[in-house]
């Protein structure tokens, strides 16, 4: 380890990647804890000392990045290289004070809501800055397919780290058939990108992983090393567990890299095209006004979205359903809103939530809005009676203004 070879130009480097991925994935991606007390300030903003020292180290030729293990003389070492560098220190890392810090902080702590949903939101930005090819005049799609690929595993609960040679069969296979901008089966490329954008993890190699450039150099590294590989563990669990946040990197996805193109075989292959693709695990069954006007503006949005895409629109969309699907369920408080109701089933589904069935009370095929102000949650009885029951037509009736006053109770909340 050798301190003194690091200039000001390495230390920039390993701002703007800490400013390009955000402080946890930055953190995450060189394995080092938020600073307590020394952070060094640089236009208007703050960084983990320790941690910019050590990815900073990495962007000498040759070299790899330092963990925090390597500091032999603790954060004080790395404070004295940034402050002869002619950088500004500042004390108390975890001072409220820094309120970027104190935001990024929480998000670390998953199981808090609103830890959650500030990881969410870094995450779909993590997402929303990748780097692609453009040569072809379109994004080239090696990043979004793994990830989606990533991404169908976390939902099903599947193992996060896999075998290089599982990766490049699954990857591969997936770019060779739905590659619709000139991708090759190389799985190499997107992972090594993701893995410096923070995205995806490997293990069981030696030496630093390189970048997503080259031709035989590349593909014999991961070919001689097999290295197991995944989304970082944080991410892999947020999409496991979070609906909202697995169909909002979806569509982030989907709107920044497959304009004009029909993912509809991709994401159905992936078990990611379904109106049950937002759904968490055991329902809260908690809802505020906020949080329903923020689940009605995503399934309006995935409406303007398809609207404009060239390709064949659809009637029914999983997307945009599963945003109102998940804005019912939650309106209804895990109960039939059929006023009417003789008594829906006590038994619970395997994942712990109230036997219900979320129903368009005017088909879509007959005009109907894929909208929660015109869907209603029923029991299975009561969903039987809307369908085939000979009082259906007074049913539907009542099912609309119920549905219409749901909606606007909700929002006022």
């Amino acid at each position: 380890m050798a301190l003194s070879d690091i200039t000001r130009s390495e230390v920039a480097k390993a701002i703007e990647e800490c400013d390009r991925l955000g402080r946890d994935l930055f953190l995450q991606r060189y394995g080092f804890r938020p600073a307590r007390r020394y952070l060094l300030s640089h236009e208007g903003r703050q960084y983990d000392s320790k941690a910019v020292v050590g990815a900073a180290h990495g962007f000498l030729p040759g070299r790899e990045p330092l963990a925090a293990k390597d500091f032999s003389g603790g954060a004080e070492h790395a404070v004295r290289l940034l402050k002869s560098l002619g950088y500004s220190m500042e004390e108390g890392g975890g001072r409220q004070a820094a309120p970027e810090l104190a935001q990024n902080a929480a998000s670390a702590a998953l199981a808090d809501a609103t830890s959650a949903a500030v990881a969410s939101a870094g995450l779909v930005d993590a997402v929303g800055r990748l780097k692609v090819n453009r040569s072809s005049g379109r994004p080239a799609l090696y990043q979004p397919i793994t990830l989606l690929w990533a991404i169908g595993r976390a939902r099903r609960g599947e193992s996060r780290l896999v075998s290089w040679r599982e990766t490049e069969a699954a990857v591969g296979s997936l770019l060779e058939r739905y590659g619709a901008r000139g991708e090759r089966p190389r799985p190499d490329y997107p992972v090594a990108a993701l893995y410096r954008a923070g995205l995806w993890e490997l293990r069981g190699h030696e030496g630093a992983v390189p970048s997503a450039h080259g031709d035989v150099g590349l593909r014999n590294w991961f070919a001689d090393r097999q290295p197991l590989g995944g989304l970082p563990e944080s991410v892999h669990e947020l999409l496991r567990r979070s609906g909202e946040t697995r169909l909002c990197v979806i569509e982030e996805l989907l709107s920044r890299f497959f304009e004009d193109l029909d993912p509809g075989p991709l994401l159905t292959e992936l078990g990611l095209y379904d109106d049950q693709v937002a759904d968490d695990g055991p329902e809260p069954w908690l809802l505020d006004a906020a949080r329903y006007e923020r689940l009605c503006r995503n399934a309006e949005r995935q409406d303007d979205r398809n609207g404009g895409r060239r390709v064949a629109r659809v009637i029914r969309d999983p997307l945009r359903s599963a945003w109102a699907r998940k804005a019912v369920l939650s309106r209804s408080g895990g109960r039939c809103e059929n006023p009417g109701c003789a008594g829906q089933p006590d038994d619970v589904t395997d994942a712990r939530n109230p036997i219900l069935e979320v129903d368009h009370v005017v088909d879509l095929a007959l005009g109907g809005r894929d909208h929660p102000s015109q869907m209603v949650a029923l029991c299975p009885n009561c969903h039987a009676v809307k369908t085939r029951g000979r009082s259906r037509e007074a049913l539907r009736a009542v099912l609309l203004r119920v549905a219409a006053e749901r909606h606007d109770a909700a929002r006022d909340r």
